[in-house]
């Protein structure tokens, strides 16, 4: 049955209902009310009046039960007028909703439903254009992550093809060649570890294992890995390390990898004469280590887009080598052991990355 019909069949059901409920408590609470005054009536007429009381009584039922059968017409022309236009307002939302869905399902993401009041279509209709909002800019991201991902790959396939065509052609040595393809390999296999790594961490799949871990060993790891490579670069490293005491509630692993995504970011944008420094700060029940390098900075719409997949800010701040992922790693991986990491910059004054993470709950904490 459509709608209209289901209305108004539920209106006229209504009507009828309320209808007989009136006729029965006006027949119920009419009759004092038409004895007293048919007894005013006779006492005004006198003695003759007495005769009257039957035709009198008569009269005021009939009148009163005229009137209500009366208005029932005119309850039912009013319930068929209303289920007409709640109808169509319910049917017109209804089928605006079932093309934007037919839309969503064809792939047009930016389709979008009018949002016309304040009652619960209205809502309705918000909702919808929330989750088509909301598959848009997934759908970007996949198209988005696609291309990256191909122009990522694009040039050490292109490598490889290259060397080994070299090598056939005896250009190049089988044995150098071979060495540059394995170079080109491990690149790529870095770039897809990596991004399984993002997937993992987007998606809460990250086998996390948190302990107690004192401060001045992660970073002192962390000196020991980059320092020989800061070097190399003309670049000063400096690191300020808490009181061994100091621990901090993640998984050392996971830190680790944290703590050489932001060194790497900082090694590859400062450049050689530059600095970088690494200092860590309690805070209540938190503890920050704050990554700090002289490079080219960061402008301020992109101090949040620098977290994203592959973005790209401006020449300045090229990839180099890296898989354009590392810091979407770090947060990632620093939001799942219940901290964080942000970002401050301006351009030309170099960029500092701030990790927040928990104190260890198994010491007593430092005021």
């Amino acid at each position: 049955m459509r709608l209209f019909p289901r209305l108004l069949l539920n209106h006229l059901v209504v009507v009828t209902v309320t209808a007989a409920v009136l006729l029965v408590a006006a027949e119920l609470a009419a009759h004092p009310f038409i004895q007293r005054h048919v007894q005013e009536m006779i006492d005004l007429i006198g003695p003759e009046g007495g005769v009257l009381r039957e035709d009198l009584t008569h009269g005021m039922r009939d009148t009163l039960t005229r009137a209500l059968m009366a208005a029932l017409p005119l309850a039912l022309l009013v319930a068929t007028v209303t289920a007409w236009v709640a109808a169509r307002r319910v049917t017109a939302s209804v089928r605006s909703l079932q093309a934007g869905s037919r839309s969503i399902a064809s792939g047009e993401y930016s389709r979008r439903l009018p949002e016309t009041g304040q009652d619960e279509l209205a809502g309705l209709a918000r909702s919808f254009n929330t989750m088509a909002g909301a598959l848009e800019r997934v759908e970007q991201t996949r198209v988005e992550l696609i291309g990256n991902v191909a122009h990522e790959l694009r040039t050490p396939v292109a490598a490889v093809r290259g060397y080994a065509e070299a090598a056939q052609d005896g250009v190049l040595p089988s044995e150098q060649a071979l060495s540059a393809i394995a170079r080109e390999v491990a690149g790529m296999e870095r770039l897809v570890h990596d991004l399984s790594l993002v997937s993992r961490v987007e998606s809460g799949r990250v086998d996390l294992h948190l302990t107690a871990v004192p401060v001045s060993d992660l970073l002192v790891q962390a000196q020991e890995r980059f320092q020989m490579a800061f070097e190399d670069r003309g670049i000063t490293l400096q690191m300020n390390t808490p009181p061994p005491e100091i621990r901090v509630h993640v998984d050392p692993q996971r830190a680790q990898q944290v703590l050489a995504n932001l060194l790497s970011n900082a090694l590859r944008y400062t450049p050689p004469g530059g600095k970088a420094w690494v200092s860590a700060a309690v805070q209540g029940r938190h503890l920050t280590i704050s990554v700090t390098d002289t490079g080219p900075g960061i402008a301020p719409e992109h101090l949040e887009r620098v977290f994203e997949r592959f973005f790209r800010a401006d020449l300045a701040r090229t990839r180099g080598d890296g898989s354009g992922v590392g810091l979407t790693i770090a947060r990632g991986l620093a939001r799942a052991m219940q901290g964080d990491l942000r970002v401050n910059s301006r351009p030309g004054q170099g960029a500092s990355f701030h990790w927040r993470m928990p104190l260890s709950p198994e010491l007593p904490h430092p005021q």
